[in-house]
């Protein structure tokens, strides 16, 4: 079962916002692109925080929707280099 499998319905939402969230980070040059994972931990938590209501799985959805957002735009970044 892949990632998404995990992720309520209702969380879905986060992962497309996280991604144009890094994206508007990563033109921020001041911010390392290192940190930019680290930077969308806290947004996806407070997220699916304020979708699930406060709970462990609304903390956990917040994980997996974060790492759904990070893994997806490594996958789209890989797959499109030039080798």
């Amino acid at each position: 079962m892949e990632i998404i499998g995990y992720i309520m319905d209702n969380a879905l939402i986060l992962i497309p916002a996280l991604v144009i969230i890094g994206a508007i980070i990563k033109e921020i040059e001041a911010i390392p692109n290192k940190w930019i994972p680290l930077l969308l931990l806290p947004l996806g938590i407070a997220g699916a925080l304020f979708l699930g209501g406060l709970s462990t799985d609304s903390v956990i959805q917040g994980i997996l929707v974060t790492g759904a957002a990070v893994y997806g735009n490594q996958i789209v970044k890989q797959l499109g280099k030039k080798e």
